[in-house]
């Protein structure tokens, strides 16, 4: 299979990788010219997957019409590996008529849009889908085993998905609720956030995280089933599972977020630090905003905006949670 992977960040590399070493024509467009020239001479990432050996098999680009010529058989596929931000200019360069997989998980920022929400708008009628769930992009270029899912309504492009990625070291399971994998994907990052803002307390302790990550698992479900997902879609890879691994796992952006915020950092310098994209801080108000208009009660979430926003402090975040009414485990709040 022809494979263009448009993105050179972590898990874009790590995916082209990946497919590279299963044999397949893979691809890699950088949209930074310098970028792609030291990735290909170096044969590594050095910014982003440093010390990860590429394939010599994986070709690299700055030529995007290179990248969209590489892929325009009809069993190719295009995986565009931005982030969320730029998937919508992303998807309105790819030719019409593309099979495309996104790898981005979020709500676009104004609009409050999903991805595939995006995709419909821009291609009408054309296959879409994500490849999501829980994994760490240095794992899957270091080989370690790992599982994730693909969703779209197109049972083709998901078993060109598993064509594509499925291998050894890496299982690709398929889905048709699109939309619950992308909440999922999306409201993962946002509770992260929280988690690692409860890790950050001394005060807290590790009974507080375990409840934090069940009560977010409820609100994502809530989410999620109020925007057409199916329930039990949040029990799977793109749900718990990518929850879990991005709330604990110490190579979490979104986690380190919430440790340096309960560490007293302002959001600026966590960011700037960083050196990557955290999502989750980027997304938090549209997740919030986006439930609102659904009725939808997010409490963890709406706790995460307000210290992100500097109006309230991790400290009392965290004494307004806890002083929440008594009710029912399965009441809908």
């Amino acid at each position: 299979m022809k494979i263009a992977v448009l993105g050179a960040g972590a898990w874009g590399t790590a995916l082209a990788s990946a497919a590279a070493r299963g044999g397949h024509d893979v691809l890699l467009w950088a949209r930074d010219a310098a970028q792609a020239r030291q990735i290909d001479s170096m044969r590594c990432n050095t910014r982003y997957l440093p010390g990860v050996a590429l394939p010599p098999e994986l070709t690299v680009t700055a030529d995007a019409a290179q990248a969209f010529d590489h892929s325009a058989e009809a069993d190719s596929l295009i995986v565009i590996a931005t982030p969320m931000a730029a998937l919508r200019p992303t998807l309105q360069a790819v030719p019409a008529g593309r099979a495309v997989l996104w790898l981005c998980k979020g709500f676009e920022a104004g609009g409050g849009s999903l991805a595939h929400e995006i995709a419909r708008e821009l291609r009408s009628g054309a296959a879409c889908g994500v490849l999501s769930g829980p994994s760490f992009a240095l794992e899957v270029a270091q080989g370690l085993p790992t599982a994730l899912v693909a969703a779209s309504t197109d049972s083709a492009l998901t078993a060109a998905a598993v064509a594509a990625f499925h291998s050894e070291t890496l299982r690709v399971y398929t889905s048709s609720d699109i939309v619950g994998v992308e909440v999922g994907g999306a409201v993962k990052n946002v509770l992260a956030i929280a988690t690692g803002i409860v890790d950050g307390m001394p005060a807290a302790g590790l009974n507080a995280r375990a409840a934090l990550i069940t009560r977010g698992l409820a609100e994502m479900t809530r989410l999620g089933t109020a925007l057409g997902a199916r329930a039990e879609t949040f029990m799977g890879l793109s749900g718990l599972g990518d929850l879990v691994l991005t709330a604990t796992g110490e190579l979490s952006r979104n986690r380190k977020v919430g440790l340096a915020l309960a560490g007293g950092h302002s959001l600026a310098d966590v960011l700037q630090q960083l050196g990557h994209v955290a999502e989750g801080a980027l997304s938090a108000p549209t997740v919030l905003q986006r439930a609102q208009a659904q009725g939808v009660e997010m409490p963890i979430t709406a706790a995460v905006v307000a210290v992100l926003q500097g109006r309230l402090a991790p400290v009392q975040v965290m004494a307004a949670l806890m002083s929440r009414e008594a009710r029912s485990e399965y009441d809908n709040r």
